[in-house]
């Protein structure tokens, strides 16, 4: 690859599988893939879905942190406006304080969950704290020092402790065309998730981010990140089939099923899939990065070419983990 890979794992939580496996699972990833050379392992934050156990990003992150020793860890990312700006500072500055530059903080502004969830996991606050995103993102760079403190006192009158002096690499997170102009304007990394939102729009953040880019304190010039889903077997037909749990998950989203913990290989192939159903998924798998190494790489570098992205965080998919497993080893060699 021509650009740094980095590993996004979303704590998958299996049929048949207790959390406590799902969360030892990740951090054995994370140190097969500092072994292998990535540069960043990432987890993010999702609340209320039995397939994802990633709830406490921070918590897993230190985690993970404890089990490695150079390869960078943090959040693809923290719902921002589902917490106080000065939480987030303490926990990362923490984090930061414990394990040195080696810690990234990527920002999202959707909730990472349904909507009644998201209004307790905001006491109330509503649909407006989204709203509200570019100033917690203000905020941040204020409790952590990178810019001056603000009229309100955030870092002067009250200071996060740690987090004043203890950054993390700070990224925003996005899937659509607001996250991307934010992030050019603010002057910081931005990472586009290709993975679930693929499509006409990934070109369109990418070109977005850089034309209204402004250099700030953080970085003089544009840096941006692509996520893709990734999956390597024997031959396509092979990929395709291992990849149906997970295909099954998103089309039992789509269709508002009751959230639930991610089908066995079994069961998604046993599965009434209909011919709709099947030119989706075929759809998606396009879009991603699914078949054998010659072809994966390819598409990992298609990508590349087309968004211009400076790094590429790959989502290893698959029904177990030594399918993620061998994703990772074979793209690092």
């Amino acid at each position: 690859m021509t650009v740094p890979l980095s590993v996004l794992d979303l704590a998958s939580v299996y049929e048949g599988m207790s959390n406590r496996e799902a969360l030892h699972q990740t951090i054995e990833t994370a140190t097969v893939a500092e072994a292998l050379g990535y540069r960043r392992f990432w987890v993010a934050e999702h609340h209320g879905m039995p397939a994802v156990s990633s709830s406490a990003p921070a918590v897993l992150i230190g985690a993970i942190a404890s089990a490695t020793s150079t390869i960078r860890v943090g959040s693809g990312g923290v719902m921002l406006p589902n917490h106080s700006s000065l939480v987030i500072a303490e926990q990362f500055g923490t984090l930061s304080a414990l394990h040195g530059d080696r810690i990234d903080l990527g920002l999202g502004r959707a909730p990472g969950t349904d909507q009644l969830t998201s209004s307790v996991l905001r006491r109330g606050a509503g649909a407006d704290s989204v709203d509200d995103f570019p100033n917690q993102v203000v905020e941040l760079l204020a409790w952590f020092g990178t810019i001056p403190p603000l009229e309100n006192g955030i870092g002067s009158r009250v200071v996060a402790v740690p987090g004043l002096g203890d950054s993390p690499e700070l990224w925003l997170l996005g899937s659509s065309d607001f996250s991307a102009r934010l992030a050019g304007l603010m002057g910081l990394p931005f990472a586009f998730a290709h993975h679930f939102a693929g499509g006409p729009n990934t070109v369109r953040a990418f070109d977005l981010y850089r034309s209204s880019f402004t250099p700030s304190v953080i970085l003089r010039e544009p840096h941006a990140m692509v996520s893709v889903s990734a999956l390597v077997a024997d031959d396509r037909a092979d990929a395709e089939r291992l990849a149906l749990p997970n295909a099954l998950t998103f089309v039992r989203m789509r269709q508002g099923a009751r959230p639930a913990r991610i089908p066995s290989l079994a069961e998604a192939q046993r599965y009434p899939w209909s011919p709709a159903e099947l030119e989706w998924v075929a759809e998606r798998n396009s879009q991603q990065a699914i078949g054998d190494l010659t072809h994966v790489s390819q598409r990992i570098a298609e990508l590349v070419n087309v968004t211009g992205a400076d790094e590429v965080i790959l989502a290893p998919q698959g029904p177990d983990l030594e399918t993620k497993l061998r994703t990772l080893r074979d793209l690092s060699s």
